[in-house]
């Protein structure tokens, strides 16, 4: 048998775990390198062995593999150990019991590279069980100090199990965001150190603000507050040395990534995304369900629970067309105002928000407000030329769909709606732009002021008997005591299997004082 077979049959035998080449193969037209591929396939095979083989797939492609050289192997034996409770949920879930997962990337523009996407391909490929969802709420510009505004209602609105988390700017704001994920969510935090920026030399040590961030203030706040510490600082530094790189080959600017930048950044993150058998839960109450039968019961017509969170959410199971009338603390969610939350305006998955909207990025209430949709509609615009740039002065309208016409306003004044329901400052304006301005007479936005919660439990059907179907009761609640009362409309067995109930770990009560922020002190050169 001549060698050209040889080779042939033994890509046919393994033919299913190589189907992440066959693209590649196919796209070369001639015979004599796809020769060269499969003898290097078997060599591959033959020298490594298989199961090595595709263990390295989970980290990254061949095709990446083929394009650029792989960072060093790091130890990563103390990896993933502050993620038990997000990387238990994912590596123990099985066809028949599918866990559901939401992950978060959140930042500023470093965050928005595709880096993050390969990171959820290779997650979706290494638990394909799991039911994973996926946001990047990163908002490019907006360094911690004025990301800070934004994480109630980004961290909220979405309620994630695991945060992956980088961001520039002041090191008190960049605690106050730690502080905020660990008070509102109960997810796992993962934290990445500053990646080599045009200016950074790999062949010196760090000074000044690179040096206090990543080498005193970071690591302080992933110890204080149990956060995965991802060190890509240190990855990177050796990345670039061993190949003898300077640190813009792997950048488009001064700071942001190129491809092969996006490349590193998704290999460096994607060994700390593991389930540790060293790893403890920080926090294993943090997340409680009761069983219906077991833990609880309704007692006459009525369940009640006591509980200490700020989500709750009932766990769909069989059982009669029965509705459920739902009250926290004797009140109905939507009579609770910290239940709402507005939406980013004009949000889409195709622009740059919020600068290439020319939306408001903070909108708040004076006044409780109510689920609708509120349209704001810019009315009169000025142009004045100062200093060389354009200086956008305008008016507008707002509408709620139930409130209806609700004022008219200016964006460089304070707005409060004549119902109180929708306040917009005029530093919450972003008017800059990669284009031209959208504002303009007639320009509409649109968003929403959103319940998170119900006032009446009613059961979909279940369509699948192996997915878990949840419904939120209520989400952002006080992290504190509370009692729910769940009343049915009529006798029967009520669809509900389980109440869950997500306890922040961190409140009022128990953030210890100093902060770090109070002890971890810039000294006058690393200030520079």
């Amino acid at each position: 048998m001549d060698k050209r077979k040889y080779f042939q049959q033994i890509f046919q035998k393994n033919k299913k775990q190589f189907l992440f080449l066959e693209d590649f193969i196919f796209f070369q037209k001639k015979q004599i390198i796809k020769f060269l591929i499969l003898l290097l396939i078997s060599a591959i095979i033959y020298s490594f062995g298989l199961s090595n083989l595709l263990k390295i797939n989970h980290f990254y492609s061949i095709k990446e593999a083929l394009s650029y050289p792989l960072p060093a192997p790091q130890n990563s034996s103390n990896f993933g150990l502050h993620l038990k409770r997000s990387m238990n949920l994912l590596s123990k879930s099985t066809s028949q019991n599918p866990n559901q997962v939401k992950i978060l990337f959140y930042g500023q523009s470093i965050t928005r590279g595709l880096w993050w996407k390969q990171i959820e391909e290779d997650l979706k490929k290494r638990y394909p069980y799991a039911d994973i969802e996926v946001k990047n709420l990163a908002i490019g510009g907006f360094a911690a100090q004025r990301l800070v505004l934004n994480t109630e209602r980004d961290l909220l609105s979405f309620y994630p199990d695991l945060i992956i988390f980088h961001v520039y700017g002041d090191h008190i704001q960049y605690e106050q965001i730690i502080l905020k994920m660990r008070t509102l969510t109960t997810a796992d935090i993962a934290i990445q150190t500053d990646h080599y920026n045009r200016d950074s030399n790999p062949y010196q040590s760090d000074q000044g603000w690179t040096a206090f961030m990543n080498g005193r203030f970071l690591p302080k706040v992933a110890q204080r507050y149990l956060c995965e510490l991802i060190d890509i600082r240190s990855a990177w530094r050796q990345y670039l040395i061993d190949n003898s790189y300077q640190p813009s080959k792997l950048l488009i600017d001064r700071v942001h990534l190129n491809e092969q930048g996006n490349f590193l950044m998704a290999q460096l993150i994607k060994p700390y995304l593991i389930s540790n058998d060293k790893s403890v839960d920080d926090w294993p109450e943090r997340v409680k369900t009761y069983q219906i039968g077991q833990d609880i019961n309704f007692k006459d017509g009525k369940l009640n629970l006591e509980f200490v969170g700020n989500r709750i959410d009932a766990i769909v199971g069989e059982g009669e067309d029965i509705k459920a009338e739902v009250l926290i603390d004797g009140k109905h969610p939507s009579e609770i105002s910290d239940l709402y939350r507005f939406t980013r305006a004009n949000e889409t998955s195709s622009k740059d928000w919020p600068w290439d909207v020319a939306a408001p990025f903070l909108i708040s209430w004076e006044k409780p407000p109510i689920d609708e949709d509120w349209t704001l509609i810019i009315e009169d615009v000025n142009s004045i030329e100062q200093e060389e740039k354009k200086e956008l002065n305008f008016t507008f309208s707002v509408t709620g769909s139930k409130t209806g016409a609700d004022g008219q306003g200016s964006n460089t004044e304070k707005f409060v709606s004549n119902s109180g329901r929708v306040v917009i400052e005029p530093f919450s304006w972003i008017l800059s732009s990669r284009y031209p301005s959208p504002i303009k007479s007639g320009y509409t936005l649109k968003f929403k002021s959103l319940l998170l919660g119900t006032d009446v439990y009613e059961a979909p059907t279940i369509k699948d008997n192996n997915h878990e179907l949840t419904i939120t009761l209520a989400q952002g609640l006080k992290n504190t005591k509370h009692h729910l009362q769940l009343i049915p409309n009529k006798k029967g067995l009520v669809p509900i299997k389980a109440i869950r109930v997500y306890r922040p770990p961190l409140n009022e009560t128990n953030i210890k004082k100093p902060l770090v922020a109070d002890e971890v002190i810039p000294s006058s050169q690393e200030n520079e």
